[in-house]
């Protein structure tokens, strides 16, 4: 009789389980139904990233609601890509519908297979599209074969084109970068100071490219004493080695003076890597600065938190080549969070860079903020500049915190020559005009920092927040910083937070410990509901 009674308790357990089991999935497709009917009908997107970057920003936005034309993206894709290029392939889709959503009906996209049709193959080729190899996994082999992966911009009569598309992390920034460049009438000119030892303009490439989306990139030489261009919306003087003539000091007040806008990256110590020791580096900019409220120090910050190098090390009979940190090459992440220059970028990597002291500015009624500071565990090194990465460092070398490295400063700046004449040496051939000297500025911006080589192509590691900080002080600069959140917030993965060793210990227990902690509890309260369960259904008589 117990044994029929507790077989008719189990089955009747057992169909319960089974009609909850059902139920279950029943209301699970129901909900899923639901939610891609609310998602056909309502264009929302929910993202959960701790800065929508796959929300298209309000830059993005409002660029593209304000075409007055219509804007056409040919996407020549092939069809039939391996997964993950097939990814990118949907990711761009998506993206472009977001981008017509907002645009009313003014931007328009098509994806186009040009391995379908010859005259579509030639067609894309004639734009610049050209044909990549892929690698294909077909009847358990590995094949090649040709694929497209670019698209072309058409407006009026411009286009521009992105040949191929590898990744869709920055795809945001350079579609609405181009747009802007497309439907712009006029590019505001950025100007390379020239003509006082300053690097080629070849050692720039990564940057220049970068500014080139929005910018007309052009060089500006004084050597004939002529006045910086009134077009010129930005001048960069980044690292000059020989000094500066005060007639040519001049100018460049001059220019500020009238509202233009200048960043000063300028190299303090002069490095020699084979000597390993600096001397310091006077190109005569000083007094120009400080008047400015500004004063790059005579010295290297050295930084915990640094890039590492490969040395060759002695190791009994045998030299071994080791990674080692690199003190005097700071890695700098701390930054300004709520500026929207910098507060998303992850980490900027000097090169020999001198610290920055803002103590003038107020005094002149000017508003300086620091963008990038030093970490917690740096220090400066004054007079004598070994840089010998092997030589042995105590905590002392590291007692300073939040030492300023990017300053931005904006304000009515008073002139350096407001009662100051201007020397003009028997070197000079041009015909200089005072006549007009202005002594109280407009309101204006400059950028100050004691590094201007850490943005040529090969000092930067490859690192891309290098090329993207100094755009976005550009862009700062030229009152156009909209996009600088895009090329920012995509920049790449965020950095782990230090911790220490106590706390590294204590998690690495914690998880060891709760995972077996939590399935025994559930196994338990799974235990224990079921005998509640039984005890429910034979007081029932079940």
């Amino acid at each position: 009789m117990f044994f029929k009674n507790a077989v008719g308790h189990n089955g009747v357990y057992e169909r319960m389980n089974r009609k909850q089991a059902i139920l279950r999935i029943l209301l699970t497709l129901g909900i899923l139904i639901l939610i891609n009917i609310i998602g056909l009908r309502f264009f929302k997107r929910l993202d959960l990233t701790n800065d929508n970057i796959f929300t298209l920003s309000d830059a993005s936005k409002n660029l593209v609601h304000q075409l007055d034309d219509k804007f056409l993206v040919k996407a020549y894709f092939t069809s039939d890509l391996p997964p993950e290029y097939a990814n990118n392939r949907r990711d761009l889709r998506d993206l472009l519908d977001e981008y017509r959503a907002y645009a009313g009906g003014n931007f328009q996209y098509e994806f186009i297979d040009p391995s379908k049709k010859d005259d579509v193959e030639q067609e894309a080729q004639r734009y610049g599209i050209p044909p990549v190899q892929v690698q294909v996994l077909k009847e358990d082999k590995l094949q090649i074969e040709k694929a497209y992966m670019g698209m072309v911009f058409l407006f009026g009569d411009k286009q521009e084109r992105v040949p191929v598309i590898q990744t869709t992390s920055n795809l945001e920034y350079e579609i609405s970068s181009t747009i802007k460049k497309m439907t712009s009438k006029e590019l505001k000119k950025v100007g390379f100071l020239t003509g006082q030892g300053e690097p080629d303009l070849q050692q720039f490439k990564r940057f220049q490219e970068i500014l080139s989306k929005q910018y007309e990139v052009t060089t500006v030489d004084i050597s004939d004493g002529k006045s910086i261009p009134s077009d010129i919306v930005v001048l960069l003087i980044i690292a000059p080695s020989q000094p500066f003539k005060d007639w040519e000091k001049y100018l460049i007040d001059q220019y500020l003076m009238k509202g233009g806008k200048i960043a000063f990256l300028i190299n303090k110590i002069n490095i020699n890597l084979q000597s390993q020791y600096g001397q310091p580096l006077d190109v005569n900019l000083d007094d120009l600065i400080e008047s400015y409220g500004i004063r790059i120090n005579t010295d290297l910050v050295r930084d915990a938190s640094c890039a590492y190098v490969n040395v060759q090390q002695q190791a009994g009979f045998m030299v071994i080549q080791n990674q080692i940190p690199f003190y005097f090459l700071p890695r700098a992440s701390e930054f300004d969070k709520k500026s929207p220059l910098v507060k998303d970028l992850s980490s900027v990597v000097f090169y020999f860079t001198s610290s920055i002291d803002t103590t003038l500015t107020r005094s002149k009624g000017l508003i300086a903020n620091v963008l990038v500071s030093s970490s917690k565990k740096s220090g400066r090194q004054e007079n004598y500049f070994m840089i010998n990465p092997t030589a042995p460092v105590t905590k002392e070398m590291f007692n300073e915190s939040g030492i300023p490295l990017v300053v931005t400063v904006e304000g009515a700046f008073p002139s350096a020559f407001g009662t100051k004449s201007i020397g003009v040496d028997t070197s000079f051939k041009g015909t200089l005009d005072s006549t007009n000297k202005v002594v109280a500025g407009k309101l204006s911006k400059i950028v100050v920092m004691g590094d201007g080589d850490f943005l040529q192509d090969q000092y930067s590691g490859g690192n891309r927040d290098n090329f993207i900080l100094p755009s976005n002080l550009v862009d700062w600069l030229a009152d156009d910083i909209g996009l600088a959140a895009i090329r920012a917030r995509e920049s790449g993965s965020k950095p782990l937070d230090e911790v220490s060793e106590g706390t590294k210990t204590w998690v690495k227990g914690l998880n060891l410990a709760v995972p077996p902690i939590i399935v025994v509890l559930v196994g338990v309260i799974r235990w224990r509901w079921r005998i509640s369960t039984r005890k429910k259904l034979e007081s029932r008589g079940l």
